[in-house]
């Protein structure tokens, strides 16, 4: 039922056949997985349920293998982000440097934790383990660029722009 629901969302959506693409480019094989979700990832901005059973169907490849590579990966999100990305580090160096102090502020200003998005859309917050900046600890990524030696206030005036400027 999934792979007969993705084909007919197939023929109204041209995002699943970049994705199609992916697969065929690989040979429809299991070790396309992760390009697949790359594909995924890229066209629609996050991998859905629906988009995980379609690649499990069409690979071949149990659907928590799928779910499994997934949530494994910070890159890859299951939900809608946000119109802007926050990434604090919490490595030891960052979390140490004050990464606990920046999701503090951000979770008690934004009314959000990390992995969630603003009721507006406007802000997603997410965690990453390591992003290998530990010299810039503690690091936060601001919509892709990385920006180093963050504290509480330089994170909320970057944050803040994002919702003075309605942008």
């Amino acid at each position: 039922m999934a792979l007969q629901e993705a084909q007919s969302k197939q023929q109204e959506d041209r995002r699943l056949r970049i994705v199609d693409r992916t697969m065929r480019m690989h040979g429809n094989e299991p070790n396309a997985l992760i390009e697949t979700l790359h594909a995924i990832q890229e066209t629609y901005g996050f991998i859905d349920l629906d988009l995980m059973r379609y690649v499990s169907d069409k690979l071949g490849v149990p659907l928590s293998k799928v779910y499994g590579v997934a949530t494994f990966y910070h890159f890859f999100t299951l939900k809608p982000q946000g119109e802007h990305t926050c990434v604090v580090c919490t490595g030891t160096a960052c979390y140490i440097g004050g990464a606990k102090a920046i999701l503090d502020e951000i979770g008690k200003t934004y009314d959000i934790g990390p992995g969630e998005t603003t009721k507006d859309n406007k802000l997603s917050l997410l965690t990453a383990r390591c992003l290998g900046a530990c010299g810039l600890a503690p690091a936060v990524v601001y919509d892709g660029a990385v920006s180093g030696k963050q504290t509480p206030e330089t994170v909320m005036n970057t944050i803040g722009r994002w919702f003075e400027n309605g942008s």
